[in-house]
């Protein structure tokens, strides 16, 4: 398995190579060693031949090294909003935990969800569904469902590495993340989407408009698909554990009260950002400052040592930091040029034209990862237009179909912390998401397309 392991890792480096080489008209000396670069990392990350914090360790030395990008924009993904989001939801992920508050939910939570494993999973993606109406960070919502999932696993006989269980963390992952790319603020890609159309172009987004052109196609039906599919590839029987009526002492109760007190305000926060502006990550970082004073005890120091996974945080700086650097570079625009050269892009072709840009957004996500795809296509938003006939706002609302068209893990890393924060490994993840792109490409779009149609938009 080592010859193996270490043969595929010199393949994906060599054909990374052999295809930087072969492109010097189209990218300078610089570009193609990147782009190099780049391949090797998206091709350990995918196949998860390497831990994926190697991968990211990999990405930041090469380009320092050759003195290829600056260790501002190599090191971006550190100084995000979003890594503190990630800290963040680790602590307040160990604090539920710790306090005994996520059981003392899942004990709530049981009697609804207990009655059958397709009921728990269903159960849990409505949850997440949910969340994403009223918390606009999909790591927030991770924080704060994944240890009441995780507890209501153990309550329910789902023991740790077997397939109930893993079942349950990857509906959350998802049920936290996908459905909330329909909703305007919710995820991170929808907010940029949103400003950088108002910046270039001046098009405002309706928060009801995008809400109903993408949430019964991306919001519904893919969230019962991803259940369908947890079903299919994880699949479990509940056997309850007898209900320990454990005495809980004053200490604890109190614990939990100010733990609940503190979330409320938290995700009442988060719930308002539209009104007083304060970034979901500042939010966060208020609230994890709390939750480690030590006079609360929430999360003593032991307790956020464990809790805190740095290699985790290694990848996902290392995910964030890719797409920085293939924009800062120029290699976004260049490769999204040839994309575009290479579709079948013509006015009077409406079907062909609305599949071409939705795969145009999903495949320049494998670059640039989620959040990267506005900036690299909005820019192009006229010259499509054009091309198709659609309008301005058309061409952009596609975006959304493609960046919610995820096909490795990596492009997204709240399913990758969402899996940290339950303790089960990432690599389960990508049946998932190679399945949902395929059901995306067959059935989604087309659904999509009449949908579009229908409401008049094409």
């Amino acid at each position: 398995m080592t010859y193996f392991r270490e043969a595929v890792i010199t393949a994906i480096t060599l054909i990374a190579l052999a295809i930087a080489i072969t492109v010097p008209a189209i990218f300078t000396a610089p570009q193609a060693l990147i782009f190099a670069i780049v391949l090797v990392t998206l091709g350990l990350w995918a196949t998860g031949l390497v831990p994926g914090y190697l991968a990211s360790l990999f990405f930041f030395t090469a380009l320092l090294l050759m003195n290829l990008s600056t260790p501002e924009t190599v090191f971006s993904g550190f100084t995000s909003t979003a890594m503190w989001l990630i800290v963040a939801g680790f602590v307040i992920g160990a604090a539920i935990t710790h306090s005994g508050l996520g059981a003392k939910i899942g004990e709530v939570a049981r009697p609804h969800l207990s009655k059958s494993y397709p009921m728990l999973i269903g159960g849990l993606m409505v949850i997440g569904m949910g969340l994403g109406f009223v918390m606009p960070s999909s790591l927030g919502r991770s924080a704060v469902l994944v240890p009441v999932g995780m507890a209501l696993a153990n309550m329910l006989g789902l023991e740790k590495g077997s397939k109930g269980r893993i079942g349950v963390a990857v509906i959350i992952a998802f049920g936290t993340n996908m459905p909330s790319f329909a909703i305007l603020p919710s995820n991170i890609p929808n907010i940029v989407l949103s400003g950088m159309a108002d910046k270039i172009l001046g098009v405002e987004f309706s928060y009801a408009d995008y809400l109903l052109l993408h949430y019964p196609v991306l919001g519904i039906l893919k969230s019962v698909a991803l259940v369908a599919l947890t079903l299919y590839f994880f699949p479990a029987t509940i056997t309850p554990k007898p209900v320990e009526t454990t005495q809980e002492t004053p200490s604890s109760s109190r614990k939990q009260f100010i733990l609940m007190g503190i979330l409320l305000v938290t995700i009442g926060f988060w719930a308002t950002d539209q009104l007083h502006h304060i970034n979901a990550a500042w939010i966060g970082l208020a609230t994890t400052l709390v939750l480690l004073i030590p006079r609360l005890g929430l999360v003593p120091p032991p307790v956020f040592k464990g809790a805190v996974d740095f290699g985790m945080l290694m990848f996902v700086g290392g995910a964030l930091a890719v797409g920085a650097v293939v924009n800062n570079s120029g290699l976004g625009t260049i490769i999204a040029h040839q994309v575009v050269g290479a579709l079948p892009l013509s006015e009077g072709r409406d079907f062909l034209n609305f599949y071409s840009l939705s795969t145009l957004g999903a495949l320049t996500s494998v670059f640039t990862t989620m959040p990267g795809v506005p900036a690299v296509l909005t820019p192009l938003t006229e010259e499509l237009s054009q091309a198709t006939g659609f309008s301005t706002e058309t061409v952009l609302m596609t975006q959304v179909i493609g960046f919610s068209t995820v096909i490795f893990p990596y492009q997204v890393g709240p399913l990758i912390v969402a899996m940290g924060l339950a303790g089960e490994s990432t690599r389960h993840l990508m049946k998932m998401t190679l399945s949902l792109a395929a059901l995306t490409f067959l059935v989604f779009i087309p659904l999509d397309y009449f949908w579009w149609v229908l409401l008049g938009w094409i």
